[in-house]
């Protein structure tokens, strides 16, 4: 069609227009547009005050860049070492790919037939493994892909000791008694079949948890459920000032009323798991979640068109409205959210329109962000 070539086109012109920019700070994305599926990297064109520092870059609209087509729609993102993104297809999914901006070709890893990929990889250490979370379509149960970085190869799997293991991360530092290194997995423990994709079964039966897992060898250091078995354990992120994990919730309560009053954050500390507290009704579902720079996090409820910021007790502090709110990342110079189809930066409280050239470029063409980003690097020019 006439617009996929416009499309195309507005896609590769960003690096011109964002050559002059005073600054430009990068993120990884996924999105959709005109039916077809995306990764690759957006700009915000930036006037630098301050002396160039780069907590005072100042957006004022984003552009695409680097694009590669996907045939299902991506979920986690990983930016390696080396510059390349890792990214996954979202659940039930079957590829893994590496991928370096601007460059045609992606190496590429396909899942064996008996097995599904659950949305997000984790590299540790220092880039030597992947760690993927996956289910065993025969049994149900999920596992822990540990994988060579290089080929993408799975090595070893490893049980999550649940179902529908989602997010993973790694703790940075030693908490209570788990050390540094320790991953923590987020077992969703919906229980789904293979010929139904992602659709839901046995909701009475579930059975969400937190577990830490050794790095060396995936035995089992600790595991955490709600009381409310309905609450999905989903979405994680580490807050470096309080020494927590936040997490996303997604509430799966068959009565609609206590689904839309249910809590979407929960903390854990290393020896508790506790939802917030003073949480205003937000639909149930914490869709995305990063730790805010002073501390504490912020929630996206994209049911609810609303960011939730709550400190790092999981005290609710505040609620911003902004429509199809949902993918989160947060760095020095901002605290980026995806909307439908504006971009947030919720430190400045401002949204952040698309190029106007956009829409003469892609009439038809309607921009769809997934559910999940992440911060590249800041380019400041030097004086």
């Amino acid at each position: 069609m006439a617009w996929q070539a416009a499309v195309a086109g507005w896609l590769g012109s960003w690096h011109g227009r964002a050559a002059a920019a005073a600054a430009q700070q990068r993120l990884a994305a996924a999105w959709q547009l005109g039916g077809r599926q995306f990764i690759g990297e957006i700009g915000f064109t930036a006037g630098v005050k301050s002396g160039g520092h780069p907590d005072a870059v100042d957006a004022n609209s984003w552009h695409p860049g680097h694009a590669l087509e996907v045939p299902t729609r991506a979920h986690g993102l990983l930016a390696d070492a080396g510059g390349a993104l890792l990214a996954v297809a979202r659940r039930p999914g079957d590829w893994l790919l590496r991928w370096r901006p601007g460059h045609a070709a992606a190496q590429w890893h396909w899942i064996e037939d008996d097995r599904h990929l659950n949305g997000h990889v984790l590299a540790y250490p220092a880039d030597a493994r992947l760690w993927t979370t996956e289910t065993d379509l025969e049994t149900g149960a999920g596992l822990l892909g540990v994988r060579d970085a290089l080929t993408l190869e799975k090595q070893a799997e490893w049980p999550t000791h649940g179902m529908d293991p989602h997010q993973l991360v790694v703790l940075p530092e030693a908490i209570g008694r788990y050390p540094a290194g320790s991953i923590l997995v987020a077992n969703g423990g919906i229980a789904t079949r293979p010929e139904t994709g992602r659709t839901r079964h046995r909701i009475d039966t579930m059975d969400s948890s937190l577990v830490v897992l050794a790095a060396d060898d995936g035995r089992l250091l600790g595991q955490w459920r709600l009381a409310d078995r309905h609450l999905g354990i989903r979405h994680l992120a580490w807050d470096p000032v309080h020494r927590c994990i936040g997490i996303a919730l997604q509430a799966e309560h068959p009565d609609p009323a206590a689904r839309q009053q249910a809590p979407v954050l929960a903390i854990w500390n290393g020896q508790s798991l506790r939802i917030a507290s003073a949480q205003p009704p937000l639909a149930g579902y914490g869709g995305d979640i990063a730790a805010w720079p002073e501390g504490g996090f912020v929630v996206s409820a994209p049911r609810a068109d609303t960011l939730a910021r709550f400190d790092g007790s999981g005290q609710w502090r505040t609620s911003l409205p902004f429509r199809g709110a949902y993918a989160l990342t947060a760095t020095r110079s901002g605290c980026w959210v995806a909307g439908q189809p504006d971009v947030l930066d919720a430190r400045q409280r401002r949204s952040i329109a698309a190029p106007a050239a956009s829409a003469a470029e892609a009439p038809d063409a309607r921009w769809q962000w997934d559910n999940h980003w992440i911060a590249l690097a800041l380019t400041v020019p030097q004086a």
